[in-house]
């Protein structure tokens, strides 16, 4: 698309998350020998935080208790302020976090980076980690020097990290003093952090250890150009066969009804949940843990696909575009839907040309049977602290409780948008709109928003028709959204090989849906995979599902 920035760009793969990336393989063990005992089973289990809303504005639209965000159409005339004091002692906090952005400016001449320290009262030394370094500067950290460890690190879920609970357990604070049951008030910020995100964080051996970044119900999503699918016959209630004749009639020439990135396989998330295939792991009501692969929906969202790929409504290239490029080609029309988180809603609509107008598909149905769609996990990785004095966790803690501040409040306006005539001016609405520094001074460039994040709503400036269509669409889908049962749950098999064999099964998928092997392939490679270690999972995650009943 003309105009369109590599940094606008990464702006909108930031917000989608880690919906198409790749791990690669991790070697090294990351702390000892690995025997930690890290599973809930036979422990005592912390109390979940007790949740207390943070005060705020009320939504223009409603959340509910199924899932549905709180929308808002407008906003807020009048900030709240939650935090009545700079929560710092003017010290210096090392902090480090995975990024989407472009490496901020040094804190020397960066005013939003001033701005946060000052509102902050310390001084941040900040490690940014790229998403493409992000699991070989880890393998590094986590088996360094724990005294050169930084006090806050965020460890991010779009990747497995061998060991990670292990280190965790060896190596952050145990938080459950400070944050189980009531004693989280002390951080009415944190307190504001919905149970849902601490249960899919989940506990290490009975113990809190992290802070949760809450995230939406809807997980990998459907994004589509709604004139060129609407142009090509879709309709509300279509089928899978309806899908596939719609994505014929949208391809032509240079232009592909459906995107991929590498890794993607091919958008499998969104056509497995549209068959009602467990998304990784199912549990039955006696507490049995069932694998994603082994159920024949998700072989036959497999083989849709390859009918999908053999029809021509794929983008050549697939395989190996990265999510980045593929962004860039669903903006300037290329292809006319990716997959990638729900959380892209915000760029994809303020960023796409005018011309263009996205929409989150609804799922097709299968054999009468409505779709589903793919149930986030509700943290978006975690932040453990450095071990440290009970001062020194007591001053880490205040300043995530501040980076923590709801939307409505002047501390969450300052962490998203910075200063007001610097980076950011009014718009008619009131909202705010950056200026040309604030497109590079910004909490994506310098990723705050990974240390600790306040529960998210649905807001897009300017659009208040675009935030109702997100509302109303999540009260059409929330209830058929398909969530993995292994959420927040311990194995110590998955710890250490479950980047191993993830990929054992992802390359298989990809390799059937291109036409490179046979579907027959797919049930050798189920065995397999139980083999080495899928049956010992459901094993472990069944154990430690019945200690956290």
């Amino acid at each position: 698309m003309p105009g369109m920035s590599r940094r606008t760009v990464l702006r909108s793969v930031a917000a989608g998350g880690a919906a198409a990336t790749v791990p690669g393989l991790l070697t090294a063990c990351s702390t000892s020998s690995g025997d930690s005992d890290v599973s809930n089973a036979g422990k005592e289990l912390a109390p979940w935080p007790a949740y207390r809303a943070a005060a705020g504005p009320k939504p223009d639209l409603a959340p509910t208790d199924a899932g549905v965000q709180a929308g808002y159409t407008s906003y807020p005339a009048d900030l709240v302020k939650s935090v009545p004091r700079t929560p710092g002692d003017g010290s210096t906090v090392k902090v480090m976090s995975v990024s989407f952005g472009t490496p901020p400016k040094p804190a020397s001449a960066n005013q939003f980076w001033a701005a946060v320290e000052k509102a902050l009262g310390v001084k941040i030394e900040y490690t940014i980690i790229s998403q493409a370094d992000y699991q070989k500067k880890m393998a590094t950290v986590m088996a360094g020097d724990p005294d050169t460890l930084p006090d806050i690190i965020n460890l991010f879920s779009g990747f497995v990290l061998p060991r990670e609970a292990e280190f965790v357990q060896r190596r952050a604070e145990d938080l459950t003093p400070f944050l189980s049951g009531e004693a989280v008030g002390d951080y009415p910020n944190l307190a504001g952090i919905p149970t849902h995100a601490w249960r899919d964080m989940g506990r290490i051996a009975g113990r809190l250890y992290g802070i949760p970044l809450e995230r939406p119900l809807p997980g990998s999503t459907l994004w589509l150009n709604q004139g060129m699918f609407a142009d090509a016959g879709m309709k509300e209630g279509w089928t899978a066969d309806d899908f596939a004749a719609v994505a014929k009639r949208a391809t032509g020439g240079r232009t592909y009804a459906l995107g991929a990135a590498n890794g993607s396989l091919f958008g499998n998330a969104v056509h497995s949940a549209a068959h009602n295939a467990p998304q990784n792991w199912a549990v039955t009501k006696d507490g049995t843990f069932l694998p994603a692969c082994a159920d024949e929906r998700y072989k036959a969202s497999i083989a849709f696909q390859a009918r999908l790929r053999k029809d021509g409504c794929y983008h050549p290239d697939a395989t190996s575009i990265s999510q980045i490029d593929l962004t860039t080609l669903y903006y300037n029309g290329t292809v006319g839907s990716m997959q990638d988180g729900f959380g892209a809603y915000l760029p994809k609509y303020r960023e796409a040309p005018d011309a263009m107008t996205p929409a989150a598909a609804l799922p097709y149905s299968v054999g009468g049977e409505p779709g589903g769609i793919v149930a986030a996990r509700r943290s978006f990785g975690y932040t453990v602290l450095k071990k440290a004095k009970k001062e020194r966790i007591e001053l880490l803690l205040r300043v995530l409780d501040h980076l923590a501040a709801p939307f409505g409040s002047q501390e969450w306006e300052l962490v998203h948008y910075g200063v007001e005539g610097i980076h950011f001016t009014r718009g008619k609405d009131g909202s705010p709109e950056p200026t040309r520094l604030g497109e590079t001074e910004n909490n994506t460039n310098l990723p705050l928003k990974y240390l600790a994040e306040g529960p998210q709503v649905l807001f897009v400036p300017g659009m208040p028709d675009a935030v109702r269509a997100l509302h109303a669409w999540q009260q059409k889908v929330v209830p058929h959204a398909i969530r993995d049962a292994s959420f927040g749950l311990q194995s110590r098999t998955r710890n250490s090989q479950g980047t191993t064999l993830k990929a054992l099964l992802d390359d298989t998928v990809t390799g059937i849906v291109a036409g490179r092997l046979p579907l027959t392939e797919w049930d050798d490679a189920v065995r397999t995979w139980r083999s080495r270690g899928g049956d010992r999972m459901a094993e472990e995650f069944a154990k430690d599902h019945a200690a956290n009943a």
